[in-house]
């Protein structure tokens, strides 16, 4: 299998279009790679009831069309180091997101990035190995950004993925 990254931040990604509708056996797919993305065509094929040239075909498909970003580890924060997590809250000039995300891409220990609408524009997912190394990047990397007004940052005390996500 081919294997794609995801776009860059501020990428002219078409961010809420879908590409069209996953049919059962697509959404079979998806079920199983997220629970091991190291899955064997054949294995996969095996456990969705269809060919080998099939499943091939589909995760293929699934990857052209952006459905299917890459393949990782999951890596569980706090065993590998990183005891400290917060989200932060960015509050920008307006029109400056791309400058913004693209720096923000490069600030060590941010781990995610979005774009809001509401009362805060940007909202990022911070692991640190420690408190003072998540205040250096908040103070030290994040309100230097030029374009950030103002942050506010939330420490997370525990954590957990829902028992309803669309992909187990």
């Amino acid at each position: 299998m081919s294997q794609q990254t995801t776009p860059p931040p501020g990428g002219t990604g078409a961010t809420g279009r879908s590409v069209g509708p996953l049919d059962e056996v697509d959404r079979r797919i998806l079920d199983e790679l997220v629970r091991d993305g190291r899955l064997s065509i054949r294995t996969l094929a095996e456990r969705v009831h269809v060919s080998r040239t099939n499943a091939y075909a589909r995760v293929e498909r699934l990857l052209r069309d952006g459905v299917i970003t890459g393949f990782r580890a999951q890596v569980a924060p706090e065993p590998a180091g990183l005891g400290t997590s917060a989200y932060i809250s960015l509050t920008i000039q307006q029109n400056t997101w791309r400058e913004v995300s693209a720096e923000l891409a490069r600030v060590r220990y941010i781990e995610h990035a979005a774009l809001l609408s509401g009362e805060h524009d940007v909202l990022a997912l911070v692991r640190a190995p420690d408190n003072a190394t998540l205040r250096d990047v908040v103070l030290g990397r994040v309100q230097g950004i030029a374009g950030v007004l103002s942050t506010r940052t939330w420490l997370v005390f525990e954590e957990f993925d829902g028992e309803q996500s669309p992909w187990p």
